[in-house]
């Protein structure tokens, strides 16, 4: 490893249908064949980045349910799953987490089981991605709390752009009170199509915002069929059509997380 501790990072949005899950696998396929460790920590109770690296749901596996809700007595390392891919490795989702924030609202530290339930994975990978449900809620509370950057993927669309405000303030929240070291890393256009008016002037009106310009990569994520396709295979884009604009565009993304600067996003 060149690093002795992974770079954590959250790939959030409020709102569900921007791509969130898709950057999750295909920018963690991208790292990994930039010679990056990585492991793939699903937190979404839907179980889809699980699903789109060809893990199959089983009873008897450990998931990210079980570190959450047992962080004190599960070991982290026996629920996570080796893929085909050695190097890139993923710790299951369920769809027990639905309960979660019930079973987690009465106990004290709740906003911090997920950190204390990971502790010493951060030294065994150089990246650590973590897909986080499509809502504000206690469990995506707890990715803010362990995560130290945060990726924003950003539908170029105006329900999606419109959005981007709440969730900067929730992460302005999380600074202040709980992780004071979250940073924005940036904000990922996707679904993005240059033939349509809606795709470009959405584009142009993040360059042009003062909050959000900086953070804006270069790279965008064009629409593609092919990812959902590689998405229903269980396999990430890279992999599975190494050739298409979908696996270029998150090897060019990855390329260019790996030469950012962090940013906290409050300039």
């Amino acid at each position: 490893m060149e690093s002795e501790k992974a770079r954590i990072i959250a790939i959030a949005n409020e709102k569900g249908g921007v791509g969130k899950t898709v950057t999750v696998l295909n920018l963690g396929a991208a790292l990994y064949r930039e010679g990056k460790t990585v492991l793939i920590i699903d937190i979404d109770p839907q179980s889809n980045a699980t699903k789109g690296m060809g893990i199959e749901s089983d009873e008897e596996m450990l998931t990210s349910y079980d570190i959450i809700t047992n962080s004190e007595e599960i070991d982290p390392n026996v629920a996570i799953i080796h893929t085909q891919w050695e190097g890139l490795d993923v710790i299951p989702s369920s769809s027990d987490l639905i309960g979660a924030d019930i079973e987690l609202y009465d106990q004290d530290g709740r906003e911090e089981k997920l950190r204390e339930g990971l502790e010493g994975l951060a030294d065994k990978y150089d990246f650590i991605l973590i897909d986080t449900p499509p809502s504000l809620s206690l469990l995506t509370v707890n990715v803010f709390a362990f995560a130290e950057e945060v990726l924003i993927p950003c539908q170029t669309h105006p329900y999606s752009f419109n959005a981007l405000a709440g969730l900067f303030d929730t992460l302005d929240m999380i600074k202040k009170e709980i992780n004071p070291a979250i940073r924005i890393t940036g904000i990922i256009a996707t679904f993005f199509d240059n033939r349509t008016k809606v795709s470009r002037n959405v584009l142009e009106k993040i360059k042009a915002d003062e909050k959000y310009k900086g953070l804006l990569f270069r790279t965008k994520i064009r629409i593609n069929t092919t990812i959902a396709d590689s998405a229903e295979a269980g396999v990430p884009v890279v992999f599975y059509k190494p050739n298409s604009h979908g696996a270029s565009d998150y090897n060019d993304l990855a390329e260019e997380l790996l030469q950012r600067e962090l940013s906290d996003g409050s300039d």
